[in-house]
């Protein structure tokens, strides 16, 4: 289920590069051709080289069910930099979420098996 929307971003000042000029260059947001999607179920997976987001909907109305049926409908692939980077802007806005609203109680994370990719 995605639907449109074309909200105004905030221009960002990006960090001048070694040796530019000392005037950071601006960094326009272009919209027009983004999609919003809505996801209650998300999965990530990796390999040396990339990191896999997939996000999706869980469909299981009823808590009986012997299958969960969860349909999967976005995949961002990351590099490891940018998924780092990635970790800790959730970091901060997680923290800046707690500091203006109730905490969010949200389930512990069972650790991964570390397996060899």
């Amino acid at each position: 289920m995605a639907t449109q929307r074309n909200e105004p971003q905030p221009e960002v000042k990006a960090t001048p590069v070694a040796g530019a000029s000392n005037e950071a260059p601006r960094i326009r947001w272009d919209d027009s051709n983004m999609k919003s999607s809505y996801a209650n179920v998300c999965n990530v997976s990796f390999t040396r080289e990339e990191v896999v987001l997939m996000f999706g909907i869980n469909q299981a109305w009823n808590r009986d069910q012997k299958e969960v049926p969860v349909q999967l409908t976005d995949r961002i692939i990351l590099s490891p930099f940018a998924a780092r980077r990635l970790a800790a802007l959730l970091g901060n806005i997680v923290r800046e979420y707690d500091s203006r609203f109730p905490s969010l109680d949200a389930p512990t994370l069972r650790p991964v098996p570390k397996t060899d990719q």
